[in-house]
């Protein structure tokens, strides 16, 4: 029944334990609970003993951090199929809020670690998705250092919608279909080191050029694709 549960879940083929085989995936579920968390509700702590990590099952999960003034600054999203938590540390380097009602499959870390390590390809996995978030953090970095405001947004835009869709996600969007965001306008500009007035400029202008549509001010769909993608290069 265990394996069964893990063969028909969505996120299996993506997920860090898509390489395990039956025995091995009865192994890490029966470590394992899964947790719903409504929109708001918080799942780590910065700072706090790393005692738990998680994949994402389905749902849009928030990573932030407290600035020396006391304010928050998102680092990044976590999707369908990406891992959460910090596996053979001791401390969370980072908050973690579910933007969306979300469902995530927890496992205690020292509980974890100890079925990583008996399991090179679990830890293969691991090691794989930590070279991943580098190579997108270093993205990142040229995307808030080297671009302009309207680079940045479409940039933004681009990496939501493939993201949603990459992870074969019930909701994902189509090419032209509208998609909510799971950030406010303030949040989005927090991310891109940008204002909220020029981020609602920058969304006014692409809807005006006929790159976006704006059903509401939470919803977005890209109708020109090839157009925007031309304008976040």
């Amino acid at each position: 029944m265990i394996a069964s549960y893990c063969q028909s879940c969505a996120i299996r083929n993506k997920a860090i334990c898509s390489g395990l085989n039956d025995d091995e995936l009865a192994q890490l579920n029966a470590i394992g609970r899964r947790r719903r968390l409504v929109a708001g509700e918080r799942l780590l702590w910065e700072g706090d003993d790393a005692a738990v990590v998680a994949n994402v099952i389905e749902g849009v999960m928030k990573l932030s951090t407290q600035t020396f003034d006391g304010k928050e600054q998102i680092l990044g999203l976590a999707y369908s199929s990406d891992f959460l938590g910090r596996p053979f540390g001791q401390k969370t380097p980072y908050g973690v809020e579910a933007l969306t009602d979300a469902y995530v499959c927890i496992f205690q870390r020292a509980d974890f670690d100890r079925v990583a390590r008996e399991h090179p390809d679990l830890e293969h996995k691991l090691l794989e998705r930590t070279l991943s978030e580098l190579d997108r953090t270093r993205r990142w970095m040229l995307l808030l250092g080297r671009m302009n405001a309207e680079q940045k947004l479409a940039n933004f835009l681009l990496e939501m919608a493939d993201r949603r869709a990459n992870v074969g996600c019930a909701d994902a969007p189509a090419d032209d279909a509208a998609w909510s965001l799971p950030l406010s306008r303030q949040q989005i500009a927090d991310v891109l080191g940008l204002t909220i007035e020029t981020v609602s400029r920058q969304f006014t202008r692409m809807k005006k050029d006929g790159l976006i549509d704006l059903p509401s001010r939470r919803e977005v769909a890209i109708l020109e694709r090839r157009m925007l993608e031309d304008l976040a290069a």
